[in-house]
C-alpha cells in the first residue's frame, strides 16, 4: 500500500490534497499539523487518514525512519501569515524545518512536493521562476524564496542533479491567490472570495479597495486560482515522478478584484432567483462598494500578479484552469451547501 504524508494536513490546501488522494482510493495517509487552533479539525472530519501526528513529534521521528517506507510528502505546513513580523518564527517554520525535511526525504528515497509562494516575486512586474524576478516584500516571501534557493543549490539550478544522482523527486509550487473550500479557519488570511461571500450575506454588499498603484477602484489584478486546480497539478506531478523543479501554480490569467466581487454577487443573486447584474449596475446599486486603500499596506502590496506558465507547460502538464467566473461560482455554491 502507498503511504503518503501531508503536512499542514488540517489547513486549506493540505486538506484539499488529502481529499484528492482519497478520491483516488489512497487512504494510508499520515496527517501532520498543529491543532492548537482546534477548529481546524473540521477540515479532517470527512477525510480518510491512517494517522494524525503533531508536527513537533513528526519531524524527528520521520528523520529516524519511524514511519517506514513513505512514497511522498506533500509539504503544505508553514506559517502563511504575510503580516507576521517575527522573522525568527517565520524562518524556523518555513525554512529550517523544510531543510531538515528535505534531507530526511532524500535519505529515505521519499519524494517531496512542497508549497512555495508567489510572494517570492513581491515587487517584481514579471512572474518567471528565475532569480532576477524574485523580490519579496515581506519575511514570509523571503522565507519561501530562501528554501527555493536552497533546493536549487541541492538539486542544481535547473534541478538536473536529481536525475544525475538518482535523487528523489523535488517539486516546489509557487501558489498564486488560491481560493476554495476548507479555508474558513484562516481568518483575515482567507481568500477575497470567502470574505466577500460572508460580507454579502451579512451586509448585502461587498467591499473592495479603491484606486491604488495606478489601478482604478477594484482594478488591482491578481492571478486567482481555484483550489481544485491546485490539487490537480500537485497530483499530476505525483503521477510524473521524473519531473522536478520550482513551478508557478496559477492560471496564467490576471483578473481584477472586481471580477471576484461580480461573480460572488451574481451567484448569490441567482440563489435568490434575481437576475444577473453588470458590474456597473452592481456598483450603482451599492452591492459593490469601494473603500480607501489602507496605509498599513502601502509599499507592501502586490497590485498585479500573473503566473508565467511556460516552465509548467514544458513539463507536459496541460491542466486547464478555471477562470474566476466559473471557479468562484462553484465555490459560492459549495459555501451555500455548508
Amino acid at each position: 500500500m502507498t503511504r503518503i504524508v501531508v503536512t499542514g494536513a488540517a489547513g486549506f490546501i493540505g486538506s484539499n490534497i488529502i481529499r484528492g488522494l482519497n478520491t483516488r482510493g489512497i487512504s494510508d495517509i499520515i496527517a501532520v499539523d498543529d491543532l492548537t487552533q482546534g477548529d481546524k479539525f473540521r477540515n479532517l472530519v470527512d477525510l480518510q487518514i491512517a494517522d494524525y501526528v503533531d508536527l513537533d513529534v513528526f519531524y524527528p521521528r520521520f528523520a529516524q525512519g519511524h514511519y517506514g517506507k513513505v512514497e511522498a510528502v506533500f509539504h503544505e505546513g508553514a506559517c502563511s501569515d504575510t503580516m507576521e513580523h517575527n522573522g525568527k518564527y517565520m524562518m524556523d517554520n518555513n525554512y529550517t524545518l523544510s531543510c531538515g525535511l528535505f534531507q530526511s526525504c532524500q535519505q529515505q528515497g521519499t519524494r517531496l512536493l512542497y508549497a512555495s509562494s508567489a510572494a517570492t516575486y513581491g515587487g517584481s512586474d514579471k512572474f518567471i521562476e528565475q532569480p532576477r524576478y524574485e523580490q519579496p516584500l515581506n519575511v514570509y516571501g523571503y522565507s519561501k524564496l530562501l528554501f527555493d534557493q536552497r533546493m536549487r543549490l541541492e538539486c542544481g539550478s535547473d534541478f538536473s542533479r536529481i536525475a544525475q544522482r538518482n535523487m528523489a523527486q523535488v517539486v516546489g509550487f509557487r501558489y498564486f491567490n488560491v481560493y476554495g473550500p476548507r479555508e474558513q479557519h484562516k481568518g483575515r488570511m482567507a481568500s477575497v472570495a470567502f470574505h466577500q461571500f460572508n460580507q454579502f450575506k451579512a451586509d448585502g454588499k461587498v467591499k473592495l479597495f479603491g484606486e491604488y498603484g495606478g489601478y482604478p477602484a477594484g482594478g488591482q489584478m491578481r492571478d486567482f486560482v481555484f483550489v481544485d486546480d491546485v490539487v490537480a497539478v500537485n497530483l499530476w506531478f505525483y503521477d510524473n515522478p521524473s519531473q522536478s523543479g520550482v513551478f508557478n501554480l496559477g492560471t496564467g490569467r490576471a483578473q481584477p478584484f472586481n471580477d471576484i466581487a461580480h461573480a460572488v454577487v451574481n451567484t448569490l443573486r441567482a440563489q435568490d432567483k434575481l437576475p444577473a447584474l453588470s458590474l456597473h449596475d452592481a456598483v450603482k446599486q451599492g452591492l459593490i462598494e469601494y473603500i480607501a486603500f489602507p496605509d498599513a499596506l502601502r509599499g507592501k502590496y502586490q497590485s498585479y500578479t500573473q503566473a508565467d506558465l511556460t516552465a509548467l507547460r514544458a513539463t507536459g502538464c496541460d491542466h486547464q484552469f478555471a477562470d474566476v467566473s466559473s471557479g468562484v461560482s462553484q465555490y459560492v455554491q459549495r459555501l451555500l451547501q455548508a
